[in-house]
């Protein structure tokens, strides 16, 4: 497939990348409030619809939205040019498939945030449960609901291994900042990892039981956390992870490249890495 995408599709990314910032920043921080000050803690939905009653809300809900469609094209576009340059290997074309997937899902939440930019739902409904419950009805429900959950299982793994291989130094150009946020951004890879994996456990233990108000979103996985012993203290933790990926977002809004877009001359967090690896062991 040929690398030549539209000229748009650049900063049509940024605006994706800075609106996930958006909603981590959002999401990270009223978990880390729950964690110090008590309180439920809220999903993405849940958590986005707090900013509806501020004077500033709906115009930024309408931003984030666009933001999440913006994301969702940049990852369809990203899938269609093989920009990662991923290939078209049995391991290339299942990382495409990825990015259609996760394109097809934000494009998902921008739709929810438009929603509630509309003043559609107060954001308390448990979209999980009810998702769970429709897909229960179809033909062998159970196993797609259990098969979905150890899909997005699988996903939490992704994003661990990410930020602990360090992955994504592969696509950030090197700068005194990216270099400085560098351990930031690793761990936010691993608390979003966790958080998304736990979301997939309470999927598929929904799938095995049949019942669909095991099922969860963000907020359930936050609020299994704070049920733990020393759950405010783990609460604050993966809080923390989620507003340092927040973090890594807007640095990839700002730092980051598309591989096979890229000119020769570009230097990558990975490139450095590598060249301080050779020179250790020369």
């Amino acid at each position: 497939m040929s690398s030549t995408a539209p000229a748009w599709v650049v900063p049509v990314m940024r605006t994706g990348y800075a609106a996930r910032g958006a909603v981590y920043t959002v999401v990270g921080g009223l978990a880390l409030i729950a964690a110090v000050y008590g309180g439920q803690a809220e999903g993405t939905t849940s958590a986005l619809a707090e900013l509806r009653d501020q004077p500033w809300g709906t115009p930024l809900l309408w931003a984030i939205a666009v933001g999440m469609w913006a994301y969702a094209v940049w990852r369809l576009i990203d899938s269609w040019y093989d920009l990662e340059d991923y290939g078209t290997e049995a391991k290339g074309v299942v990382a495409r498939a990825g990015q259609v997937v996760t394109g097809l899902i934000h494009a998902a939440i921008g739709v929810s945030v438009a929603g509630l930019a509309l003043g559609q739902g107060g954001g308390g409904g448990d979209s999980a449960s009810d998702w769970t419950a429709k897909v229960m009805t179809l033909p062998y429900g159970p196993w797609i609901v259990i098969g979905t959950g150890l899909v997005t299982m699988g996903a939490g793994i992704f994003y661990i291994h990410k930020g602990v291989t360090e992955k994504y130094k592969r696509t950030l150009r090197v700068t005194s900042l990216t270099e400085r946020l560098d351990p930031v951004m690793k761990y936010g890879f691993v608390a979003q990892g966790a958080v998304v994996g736990i979301v997939g456990a309470l999927i598929a233990f929904a799938g095995y039981t049949t019942d669909p108000q095991e099922a969860g979103g963000v907020g359930e996985a936050l609020q299994q956390l704070r049920e733990l012993a020393y759950g405010r203290i783990l609460l604050g933790v993966v809080a923390l992870g989620l507003i340092a990926f927040a973090i890594e977002n807007i640095v990839e809004a700002v730092y980051r490249i598309v591989p096979r877009c890229a000119g020769p001359d570009v230097r990558t967090l990975a490139m450095q890495a590598e060249a301080k690896a050779r020179q250790a062991t020369s």
